[in-house]
């Protein structure tokens, strides 16, 4: 049985490198989920959010507790 790939979304512009991400998981897919680029308290800059991203933000913020766990700060490299 080989182990399974995660599949989080990340919306991080490439141009931004963001050493943290806010991560929303799915609660019923593990390894899948969002991520945004944030700052150490959570708070991410929805202007540097594309539209997409922006609209997959206040997505998952609408799903918390029915499809994503509440969402944690992780240090990304």
């Amino acid at each position: 049985m080989q182990p399974r790939k995660e599949h989080i979304m990340t919306t991080s512009p490439a141009r931004h490198h963001a050493h943290f991400e806010l991560r929303f998981l799915s609660l019923f897919d593990e390894g899948r989920g969002w991520a945004f680029p944030c700052d150490a308290q959570g708070l991410v800059n929805l202007d540097e959010l594309s539209d997409r991203a922006r609209n997959n933000y206040f997505f998952a913020h609408s799903v918390i507790g029915r499809d994503v766990t509440l969402p944690r700060v992780c240090a990304v490299a």
